[in-house]
C-alpha cells in the first residue's frame, strides 16, 4: 500500500451519491449561454468544500461516475495528467537503471497469506475472485491490493548471487482495495491506477540510499509539476506499510477542511519478506545472506490532490506543466466582422505555439458563444485563454487572460511565443506560491494536549513535540475520535526543528524525541 488509499477514514470530499447535473460538454440550454453562470458550479469551495470537489471533477471532464460504486471513468482530461507525470517519472527511474515490467492481476490465497502483518493490513480490502461462469472457484482467487507477494516468490527464483544484484523493477498496473465506506474520486476508490517499485539490493545502505532517492521524485511531482507544497518526513511505527522496515512518504494538507493527504510513499522492507520469500543470494566470499527490499508507489490520487488544492469557484485550476492544453484560443468574432481573417490568426497562433513546443488549442465551434467557450474552458482549468477578436486583428496582437488570477493583457504578434512562455512560468510559480503560502498559514506549532485539541477544532496541520510511542499515538486516536474522523500522525518532518532539552510529549508527559506533524487526514 504505496499511496495511502487502504487507510479507512470517515472523510469524504465529494458525497459520492450526488452527482453533479452541471454539464460542460455542451448540453446548456440557450438562455443560459449569455450568462458565465451557466456552465457554473452551485457549491463554493468554501461553504461547502465536499460537493464542490464532486461537481468540479465531474464538470470539468476528469471523471464520469460508473455503475460500480466507489470505481470511475477516467476521462481523456484526467489521462493526460496522468500521462505527462508518468512520462517524467518513467524517464528518472531509467536513469536510476529500474526497468518495467508486468505481474498478472491475481494472487494465489497461499502466497498473499505468507506475510502476516502485511496480509492482516490488507485483508478487509482483497477482493476475491470465486465463480468461473456458474461453477464454484476450488480455491478462491485474489485481486491485488498490491503487488509484494505475487511478485517476491519469483525474486526468490531469480536472485542467486551478488551478481543477480541490484533487481530493480517497477510496473504501471491498477490495484483493487475493495472495503471501505465514503469513496471519493482519485482519493478512495476501489480500483486506481498507480506505478508500484520494487527493488532488492545486497546492503541497507543502498537500500536506504534508494528510498530518499525515490521520495525525492515524488516531491518534484508534487512541488514542480502540480504546484503542492509536501513536507517530506518519516511514518510512525503505527502508520508504516504493513511488514516493513520504516516508511517515508511525502505529506500534502488541504486547508479548506483542514485535512493531511499521504501523497506518495517509499518504503524500506527490510529483510522481512526476504525471510519469508526466501530472497537469498550468496556474496563475493560464498557467504549467504538475505537480501535487503523497498518498495514505492504513487498513484491517481495526485490528481485528487492538485483539483482540491488549486480548484476554485469557477471549476479546475490547471499548472501548466500538467494541462492537456496550456492555451486555448478563442475567436470573438463581433457582427460584421473580418470572420476568416479572425479564424486564421486564431489557426496561425495556435500554430506558432505548437512549434514552440507549447501545447495550444483553438475552439472553432460555431454552435457555442465566446462567452460560453469562456466558461467552458475556465471550468476545464486551461492556464492561458487567448482571444483574437476585430481590434486584436487591426493591431496584430493577442488578448491574454490567466485562469489563476484573472490578470488581462494584449501581447503583440511578435513577441507572441516568448510572453506566452513568460505567463505560463508565472502561473506555475504563482499557482505553488499561494499554495505554500495557505498552507504554512494552516500550521500551528503546539506543546500542551489542550493546544493540540484547540488547533485540531480549527483544522490545522499540527507540529508538536512526541515522545514517539505507539500506544500514545492510539490512545490520541481514541481521545480525539468524533463526526469528522480522529487524528493521528502525518509523518515526522526530516527537516526537523530544534527540540530544546527537557520538551515534553504534547499527549503523555514523557520526554519528547521528536517533533511531528498531525492532524485528521484521508
Amino acid at each position: 500500500m504505496a499511496s495511502g488509499e487502504g487507510k479507512k477514514s470517515k472523510a469524504n470530499a465529494s458525497g459520492e451519491g450526488k452527482k453533479s447535473k452541471a454539464n460542460a460538454s455542451g448540453g446548456a440550454k440557450k438562455k443560459e449561454v449569455k450568462r458565465e453562470t451557466g456552465l457554473g458550479l452551485t457549491n463554493s469551495k468554501d461553504e461547502n468544500f465536499g460537493e464542490w470537489y464532486s461537481e468540479v471533477v465531474v464538470n470539468a471532464e476528469l471523471i464520469e461516475y460508473y455503475d460500480i460504486s466507489g470505481c470511475y471513468i477516467l476521462r481523456p482530461w484526467a489521462m493526460s495528467i496522468w500521462e505527462i507525470m508518468q512520462v517524467f517519472f518513467d524517464a528518472e527511474i531509467k536513469k536510476m537503471n529500474i526497468q518495467n515490467c508486468y505481474f498478472p492481476l491475481f494472487v494465489s490465497p497461499g502466497v498473499l497469506q505468507k506475510e502476516k502483518d502485511h496480509v492482516e493490513g490488507f485483508a478487509p480490502e482483497v477482493a476475491w475472485v470465486t465463480k468461473s461462469g456458474e461453477s464454484e472457484l476450488e480455491v478462491p482467487i485474489a485481486i491485488r491490493p498490491t503487488s509484494e507477494t505475487v511478485m517476491y516468490p519469483y525474486y526468490s527464483k531469480w536472485i542467486r548471487g551478488h551478481r543477480d544484484l541490484p533487481l530493480k523493477l517497477n510496473q504501471w498496473c491498477n490495484v483493487v482495495r475493495w472495503e471501505f465506506s465514503n469513496p471519493t474520486p482519485f482519493i478512495r476508490s476501489r480500483e486506481f491506477l498507480w506505478q508500484e517499485g520494487h527493488t532488492a539490493f545486497a546492503t541497507k545502505a543502498e537500500a536506504d540510499a534508494e528510498v530518499l532517492d525515490i521520495l525525492e521524485l515524488y516531491r518534484r511531482i508534487y512541488e514542480e509539476f502540480l504546484a503542492i507544497p509536501v513536507v517530506k518526513g518519516r511514518k510512525s511505527e503505527h502508520e508504516k506499510f504493513a511488514g516493513g522496515l520504516y516508511t517515508t512518504s511525502v505529506e500534502a494538507f488541504i486547508p479548506n477542511n483542514g485535512r493531511g493527504i499521504q501523497g506518495a510513499t517509499s518504503h524500506c522492507l527490510g529483510q522481512n519478506f526476504a525471510k519469508m520469500f526466501e530472497i537469498n543470494f550468496e556474496n563475493e566470499k560464498g557467504e549467504k545472506g538475505m537480501v535487503w527490499q523497498n518498495s514505492w508507489a504513487y498513484s491517481t490520487r495526485t490528481i485528487g490532490v492538485m483539483v482540491m488544492v488549486h480548484g476554485d469557484d469557477k471549476g479546475l485550476v490547471l499548472p501548466p506543466k500538467v494541462a492537456s492544453y496550456q492555451v486555448i484560443v478563442i475567436p470573438v468574432p463581433y457582427k460584421d466582422a473580418d470572420t476568416k481573417g479572425i479564424f486564421d490568426a486564431c489557426a496561425a497562433t495556435v500554430d506558432t505555439l505548437s512549434k514552440a513546443g507549447i501545447r495550444a488549442k483553438a475552439d472553432f465551434r460555431d454552435n457555442y458563444s465566446p462567452g460560453w467557450k469562456y466558461s467552458h474552458w475556465e471550468m476545464k482549468g486551461v492556464p492561458l485563454r487567448i482571444e483574437i477578436g476585430p481590434k486584436d486583428l487591426a493591431n496584430s496582437q493577442v488578448r491574454a487572460v490567466r485562469r489563476d488570477n484573472s490578470a488581462k493583457i494584449d501581447i503583440p504578434s511578435a513577441k507572441l511565443v516568448e510572453q506566452v512562455q513568460e505567463m505560463l512560468d508565472n502561473i506555475q510559480q504563482n499557482l505553488f506560491d499561494i499554495a505554500k503560502q495557505k498552507r504554512d498559514a494552516s500550521v500551528e506549532t503546539v506543546r500542551t494536549w489542550d493546544e493540540f485539541v484547540g488547533a485540531l477544532s480549527q483544522r490545522k496541520l499540527i507540529l508538536a513535540p512526541w515522545c514517539d510511542e505507539e500506544e500514545v499515538e492510539k490512545d490520541v486516536k481514541a481521545r480525539t475520535k468524533g463526526e469528522i474522523g480522529a487524528a493521528k500522525s502525518l509523518c515526522s518532518p526530516f527537516d526537523q526543528p530544534e527540540l530544546p532539552e527537557g520538551t515534553i510529549c504534547f499527549a503523555s508527559g514523557k520526554p519528547a524525541k521528536k517533533w511531528t506533524y498531525w492532524g485528521r487526514s484521508y
